[in-house]
């Protein structure tokens, strides 16, 4: 398949009037084609190579093929696939659109051509003005990689520049001059902020404000973005703007995600495709994520949108496994007092209640002896114990989760872990599993001397930096 810039892919075009619902496209090549069919597919927020087949149309006499529909359709960008689905043309469809796109394969896309479509037709000329652009773009790569100082390098950066901002103004122009077309709609989507140039002080001081870019570019960031449109959803727009806003932008704090996804959601609440698009992505943005912390978000999706019906578009089941998952996270995320576990000493098997830990921190700690990683994991976690940990009043409670106690006991003697508390489920009653997500090891939780979790998801190269944040917390509130 041909390769396009993200902004050529980006490229949408106009409504037109719907005379019917559907769409009839009658396809003419210029060229022998070999295919028996042609293929309608569309973008879904993504970029190549995510989109979707919808429809198909028959090849006649090699050149022609009619794809139609008599049922209402989203309009947005949409491809026609064709030499075995490894070539493409992109074009706009609307609801009730009837047009002819004549295809010329020897030079796409400046030789497709359209009748009963002018917005198309725009699109085309859109293309060829971004085949130059990219040109000159690459002209400008090659040229740097031969800069020999920094004064060239700079010379050929600010010559890019003044690409970007013509292709900007490209934009800007359209969409002034198309005012209410779909392409116009698209391009003011992928409009970034310009922050205004120039020092800007904090409010009613003389100090500097060296985050003003920073807060200005995210608060205007959706402002050209029309959540009313639920068309968007039918480019590759939608989900890297929110993989910038949300990854970028956000701050990494459960409280802060939470607060931007309810506004975020309250957005698209109208528009039925950009907020399923919206509560999947956020969902499994927080769920993947590293960030500690950020499952709470994800529980708070669940039990505030999935589990009051808001993913109409899932089956019970499917439901079911995102309320199932976040029952298991809900207990141990941050702030929680930690679930209590009435464990058994490996050596004498009495009973070390989680709660009875004394300690300034404890490190709670998952671990198995059948685990390759927890055996690489929990010798260097105890050297950092020893070396660090120990001083900050830190103390190990480590439950092992697999093995014979004998061979438990054996591998704790053989990595010198006496100085831990060395405990096990030996009645099988404390549902540690569910109540700690330990389904796989090794898994690590701090928490502080009354047993309020710190930390999660820690190994041994993190632990100490979290204790040192938690206590600058609580200097800067005394």
């Amino acid at each position: 398949m041909k390769k396009l810039l993200l902004s050529g892919i980006c490229a949408a075009l106009g409504l037109t009037a719907f005379a019917r619902d559907g769409y009839k496209i009658e396809v003419k090549f210029k060229q022998d084609v070999t295919d028996s069919f042609v293929y309608l597919a569309h973008y879904y927020a993504k970029a190549l190579p995510t989109i979707y087949k919808t429809d198909s149309g028959r090849v006649i006499n090699k050149r022609t093929a009619i794809i139609e529909s008599k049922d209402s359709v989203l309009g947005g960008i949409y491809l026609l696939l064709f030499d075995n689905r490894t070539k493409f043309t992109e074009f706009i469809l609307n609801n009730g659109d009837a047009m002819t796109i004549n295809v010329d394969t020897t030079d796409m896309p400046a030789n497709i051509t359209f009748k009963g479509s002018e917005e198309n037709t725009r699109y085309v000329a859109y293309e060829k003005f971004l085949m130059g652009y990219g040109k000159k773009q690459q002209a400008l790569i090659e040229e740097l990689k031969s800069a020999k100082s920094a004064a060239d390098t700079q010379k050929v950066r600010d010559r890019s520049g003044v690409l970007s901002k013509e292709l900007t103004a490209y934009r800007k122009d359209y969409a002034a001059k198309y005012p209410g077309t779909y392409i116009s709609t698209v391009f003011k989507a992928l409009a970034v902020p310009e922050v205004p140039e120039g020092t800007h002080y904090l409010a009613g001081t003389k100090t500097v404000d060296t985050e003003f870019a920073y807060h200005y570019y995210k608060q205007h960031y959706w402002d050209q973005f029309d959540f009313k449109d639920d068309r968007l959803i039918y480019s590759p727009v939608y989900d890297a703007k929110l993989d910038e806003y949300f990854n970028r932008m956000v701050m990494p704090l459960p409280d802060s995600m939470n607060r931007e996804a309810d506004v975020m959601l309250a957005r698209t609440r109208k528009s039925k495709e950009l907020f399923k698009y919206t509560l999947h992505w956020l969902a499994g943005n927080a769920e993947r994520s590293k960030v500690m912390g950020m499952d709470e978000a994800f529980v708070h999706l669940v039990e505030n949108y999935y589990m009051k019906g808001d993913a109409y578009w899932l089956d019970s089941a499917s439901l079911a496994k995102y309320e199932d998952r976040a029952k298991k996270i809900a207990p141990n995320v941050l702030g929680n007092t930690a679930p209590e576990l009435l464990m058994q000493d490996i050596w004498s098997l009495q009973d070390k209640p989680l709660s009875q830990q004394e300690g300034k921190y404890t490190l709670l700690v998952f671990w198995s002896r059948e685990c390759g990683h927890c055996m690489k994991e929990i010798p260097q976690l105890d050297s950092v114990y020893r070396k660090v940990l120990k001083a900050k009043g830190v103390k190990i409670y480590a439950v092992s989760t697999e093995g014979d106690l004998t061979d438990i006991q054996k591998t704790v003697e053989q990595l010198k872990l006496q100085e831990w508390a060395n405990v096990v489920d030996a009645r099988n009653k404390t549902d540690y599993r569910s109540k700690y997500d330990v389904y796989s090891t090794p898994k690590m939780y701090l928490l502080d001397d009354k047993k309020k979790i710190l930390g999660k998801g820690l190994d041994h190269s993190n632990i100490a930096e979290v204790i040192e944040f938690t206590e600058k917390k609580k200097a800067k509130k005394t």
